[in-house]
């Protein structure tokens, strides 16, 4: 797997080359940017694989900057932040963000979270020519409307197919409630995200053989939902 351009976007020094010695010492290729508007012209000028982005920055906050960033690219955006409140992590996630992770964090929990995304930009570059999607054992076959686990064709209502192959768009990647509803039923209504937890539950009996330790679908509370990569 080819190496990616990292931009890391990050005022604070220690943390900084925190990040950037983990990175040069896996063999990664990055760029700095020290505030939001540098960010934004880095990100433009080098157009880099994966964003690592820390929201209090000393110009504009980091929401903006993902938010800029979304009017012309789709370019994963991981976000590194001291804030650890779930507003703060749907505020980001709803402006874009791919992942957020919470400072203070794990060099080796970065890392994993790199080759997820990695491994997320590599299938959607493979997927993007097929009409199939693998996942381990499960597979959507989107020209047919169909879905399989193992050879077992699932029975699925509407609206279920519709979240696994939004959940299976996005693998990898944090899906807010808010994002969800909004592209299941147009709204994000009080209801609808009700709903979404009883449509989610019973997709997951019907995909998941242990629900309760969840394989695919793995459940950010207060936040949404992510379909894990499976090996």
């Amino acid at each position: 797997m080819n190496k990616p351009l990292i931009l890391v976007v990050e005022d604070d020094a220690p943390v900084r080359n925190l990040i950037t010695t983990t990175l040069k010492a896996h063999e990664y290729k990055f760029i700095t940017a020290q505030n939001g508007n540098n960010a934004i012209m880095e990100a433009s000028s080098h157009n880099p694989d994966i964003v690592l982005l820390d929201l209090g920055l000393p110009d504009i906050d980091g929401v903006e900057v993902i938010e800029r960033i979304r009017t012309w690219s789709d370019m994963p955006i991981i976000v590194i932040s001291a804030r650890s409140e779930d507003k703060d992590k749907i505020d980001a996630l709803d402006a874009g963000a791919d992942d957020y992770l919470t400072k203070p964090f794990s060099v080796e929990e970065l890392l994993a979270r790199l080759r997820v995304t990695q491994r997320r930009l590599a299938s959607n570059r493979n997927e993007g020519a097929s009409s199939v999607f693998i996942n381990g054992a499960l597979r959507i076959n989107y020209a047919a409307g169909c879905a399989y686990l193992g050879e077992d064709e699932l029975h699925l209502t509407p609206i279920e197919y519709k979240i696994l192959c939004l959940l299976a768009a996005n693998v990898g990647k944090v899906l807010t409630h808010t994002f969800i509803t909004q592209k299941i039923w147009g709204a994000a209504w009080e209801n609808n995200v009700a709903s979404l937890r009883v449509f989610m539950a019973t997709l997951r009996k019907k995909i998941e053989v242990a629900p309760d330790s969840p394989q695919y679908i793995q459940t950010h509370i207060g936040v949404g939902y992510r379909m894990l990569r499976v090996e």
